[in-house]
């Protein structure tokens, strides 16, 4: 099988353009799959991250700490509405339960819970930054 650059090429313009981390192209017995890791999401070269892979799945970085991920495809925001107090801060104490971040997905706003007792140690998406289904947004400790 020869290997077309023009259409990893393209693929590859997509993750940047529409702010995607993986992408994935099937065409009859042909399977592309592009991805990027974000360690980082601030406006660095993001082409020097992407790679292509021909496996399904990709380990994450090794983060210590208990993950609350997003339970969908959205828009995340720290706070109920702009001006609004934050639900969750660095080093604030929360219980399982709580909202600790709402994802905006088809005009609807959804409250994520935190899957856990704990004390915040990271937020890790920006207030309006978008999100995939399973992402990780805070760490506790």
């Amino acid at each position: 099988m020869k290997i077309d650059k023009k259409i990893i090429k393209e693929l590859s313009d997509y993750l940047e353009e529409f702010n995607l981390t993986e992408l994935e192209y099937t065409e009859k017995d042909k399977k592309i799959k592009v991805s990027k890791n974000n360690v980082n999401l601030s406006n660095s070269a993001p082409s020097k991250n992407e790679k292509i892979t021909e496996t399904s799945n990709i380990s994450a970085k090794n983060i210590s700490g208990i993950q609350v991920t997003s339970p969908i495809i959205g828009t995340a925001y720290h706070a109920p509405e702009p001006g609004a107090k934050k639900f969750v801060e660095i080093g604030k104490k929360i219980k399982k339960g709580e909202t600790v971040m709402i994802i905006e997905a088809m005009k609807t706003m959804n409250h994520v819970p935190s899957t856990s007792d704990g004390i915040v140690k990271e937020i890790c998406v920006e207030d309006g930054q978008p999100v995939e289904f399973g992402q990780t947004i805070i760490i506790l400790e």
